[in-house]
């Protein structure tokens, strides 16, 4: 495959992944690594880092959109962001470590247990319109959002913010160890934990997987890990996919959305740990 041919394959996926990934809050990443590494044969490392610069630039396109729209919880996203740079910083330096099959075990097994856990709970629970939770009342988190589909403002209480903020340094590191803005773990630990609604736990995803990157970003620069015939290509096609994904979101229902991201995330992590152990 010529250096051309690449370029399209590349950016044709890349529309692809935009799409999914801002649709279920994941970033693209989630799919740019395995079609990267299993079918185009690239090293891992070198996906990761062209997969943490399309997070940045999903993040920027259609986390603004959620902004605009006011479907991002923008308080509770700053405050879980604490948590998420840390991690971030901290995963950056383990990948020097970890071996590369260790690396597909890992991914693997974090999306396997997103998916099962957004799949056991695939009915959402009832929104809280009390919550007694210390840190979420002090720093205002609860909120509010727009659901087209019902036709109504949807309120909401914000709980677990402690459960959130110890998930959400997990995230941090997942999303510098494997390039996939973490929203595999921020979407559940926003949605199960914290007990946002499913769209605004899509969208304070979107919108948080950019600043969580950008904390890595300059660790795999350093490092020589971002080529820019790869990483130029995925940026410019999940930012494109990601402000159409972004258009879709406020007309699907919460059910759908749910299926959705647990479809995305099974499917991909079996994949990935067959790369991973044979």
């Amino acid at each position: 495959m010529t250096p051309l041919d690449l370029v399209v394959v590349v950016l044709v996926v890349s529309i692809g992944a935009g799409v999914l990934g801002s649709l279920v809050g994941l970033g693209g990443g989630v799919v740019i690594v395995p079609v990267l590494t299993l079918l185009l044969h690239i090293d891992i490392r070198l996906a990761i880092g062209a997969s943490i610069v399309s997070v940045i630039a999903t993040s920027s396109g259609a986390g603004a959109a959620y902004v605009r729209e006011r479907m991002t919880n923008l308080r509770a996203g700053m405050f879980l962001e604490i948590a998420t740079v840390t991690g971030a910083v901290s995963g950056a330096y383990l990948t020097t470590v970890l071996p590369s099959r260790a690396l597909f075990v890992l991914f693997g097994l974090v999306l396997g247990y997103s998916a099962y856990a957004m799949f056991r709970k695939r009915r959402s629970a009832p929104l809280l319109s009390v919550s007694h939770d210390r840190l979420a009342n002090y720093f205002d988190l609860h909120g509010s959002y727009y659901d087209e589909v019902e036709g109504r403002e949807v309120p909401y209480k914000v709980t677990g913010t402690r459960a959130g903020l110890s998930l959400m340094y997990m995230a941090g590191m997942v999303s510098a160890l494997l390039g996939i803005g973490s929203g595999a773990l921020k979407v559940p630990a926003m949605d199960l934990a914290m007990h946002l609604p499913i769209k605004v736990s899509t969208a304070t995803s979107n919108f948080m997987i950019g600043v969580t990157a950008a904390a890595s970003a300059g660790v795999y620069f350093a490092r020589g890990q971002i080529d820019p015939l790869l990483a130029a290509p995925v940026a410019a096609g999940v930012l494109g996919g990601a402000l159409f994904g972004s258009r879709l979101l406020s007309r699907m229902t919460s059910a759908s959305v749910r299926v959705a991201f647990v479809v995305v995330l099974g499917v991909i992590a079996v994949q990935m740990l067959q790369r991973g152990v044979m």
